[in-house]
């Protein structure tokens, strides 16, 4: 299993799950707001009832309270103690609290972009057919203590010679430069070769057609969902769902972009045995649960759906019986209804849902999280090599390989348990169980 690295550009706290989506609660936002209009009002231990377009709020300032009307200035400020008024010059309207806000916020995006382009300037990127050695000393005589491959990258510590020293996941050695690059380069090309990532932090997050509050709502992902993000504003995510691409609230997901790192010559050894262990259990723990399943007899929803490919013109076929027998399991249940949340392969399930109660039935357990799926099993490195029950991971989803370029998933809520094509959309990871 290749190790993938996190660069995060942001900081990030805890954050309240909130299943009411785009709630603000107390933060960064609140903060600029209560310090924009502090500052220009000049008051000093006084509290204020601030009344614009009809909305009501209350500023932990002390104790005054001031009515406005939206566009107009302070004219005068009633002391809640003495009735006393008091004439102030200072103008606040609720286009200099925006403009505050939007530009403290594009100030906080600006120092992030600097960061992370010093930090990626940093990072040396293999540019190769299939990967470079990493050596224990900055020559061709030096001994392979690891592997980095095509678009990985790692650190640079220095240069020696023609040569990087790098630290990649747990490999400190050194790389040919020829094969990568590093500085300038590797700032364009950290965007291209990383992959940016929206988890959300929250229980039930909408998704929206438009980056508004107001916007149609194309749907809702759960917490922790990795969303493969397209786009990004001040305030708003644009992200690829099953729905379609919709926008979430930055507030409500944290940013990162992840990196394929080296593998060391140990971990190589040992990930290619546990492959193999895994492998044969899996095998075993399938037989048992088909034969098991086979003297029930279970029965499954009848096959058919107005939506995506018909069943009865797929063949499922391939070498790797058990995934054959789990591809074959699974498209039994095409046209059954999509269920947020649901495991069942009959009453509704969600994507994660679905796989999970699939694998389930050959003695399988893999968790019900599209996200998590992206690290079960081991990887397959590209479509053209996927075999019948390989987990097809996305944006926020996740599928089982029929063959033929294939899937059957439970796709949305409009469409249920349908087949599909596999490249539909941008495929993020592929994880073979058996």
């Amino acid at each position: 299993m290749l190790r993938r690295t996190v660069y995060r550009n942001h900081t990030s706290g805890k954050r309240r799950s909130d299943s009411r989506p785009y709630y603000r609660t107390p933060g960064f936002y609140g903060r600029v707001t209560a310090c924009a209009l502090s500052a220009a009002l000049l008051c000093t231990g006084m509290r204020l009832d601030v009344h614009a377009t009809g909305i009501s709020s209350v500023l932990p300032s002390g104790g005054i309270n001031i009515a406005l009307d939206n566009g107009t200035g302070l004219e005068s400020l009633q002391n809640q103690t003495g009735n006393k008024n008091i004439q102030i010059e200072t103008m606040v309207d609720a286009e200099q609290v925006d403009e505050a806000k939007a530009a403290a916020v594009a100030q906080e995006l600006a120092q992030e972009k600097a960061r992370e382009e010093e930090m990626f300037k940093n990072l040396v990127i293999a540019q190769v057919n299939a990967y470079v050695n990493v050596r224990s000393l900055p020559g061709e005589s030096g001994e392979v203590v690891g592997k980095l491959y095509n678009n990985s990258v790692g650190t640079l510590l220095s240069k020696e010679n023609g040569w990087y020293q790098i630290h990649s996941g747990n490999v400190t050695g050194y790389v040919k430069g020829e094969f990568c690059v590093t500085g300038e380069e590797a700032i364009s090309l950290a965007r291209e070769v990383g992959t940016r990532i929206a988890s959300v932090n929250c229980d039930g997050l909408f998704v929206r057609k438009e980056p508004s509050t107001e916007s149609k709502r194309l749907g809702m992902v759960a917490y922790m969902d990795d969303l493969l993000v397209l786009e990004e504003t001040d305030s708003w995510v644009k992200v690829d769902t099953e729905e379609g691409d919709g926008w979430v609230s930055r507030e409500f997901v944290d940013l990162h972009t992840e990196f394929v790192e080296a593998e060391s010559k140990e971990e190589e050894e040992a990930r290619l045995a546990k492959e193999a262990a895994d492998r044969a259990a899996a095998r075993e723990a399938a037989r048992q649960a088909q034969a098991a399943q086979a003297a029930q007899n279970q029965t499954a929803v009848p096959q058919g759906s107005s939506h995506g490919i018909d069943p009865s013109t797929v063949t499922i076929s391939g070498d790797n019986e058990m995934g054959v027998a789990v591809a074959n399991y699974a498209v039994q249940f095409v046209g059954g209804p999509y269920v947020y949340g649901g495991t069942s392969l009959t009453n509704g399930a969600d994507c994660s849902g679905f796989v999970m109660s699939v694998y389930s039935a050959f003695g399988v357990s893999l968790p019900h999280s599209s996200s998590a799926d992206r690290k079960q099993g081991y990887a397959v490195d590209s479509l053209a090599n996927a075999l019948p029950g390989d987990l097809i991971c996305y944006s926020g989803h996740v599928a089982l390989y029929i063959g033929d370029g294939n899937i059957v998933h439970a796709s949305n809520s409009k469409t249920g348990i349908i087949i599909s094509r596999a490249d539909y959309k941008r495929i993020l990871a592929i994880r073979r169980i058996f």
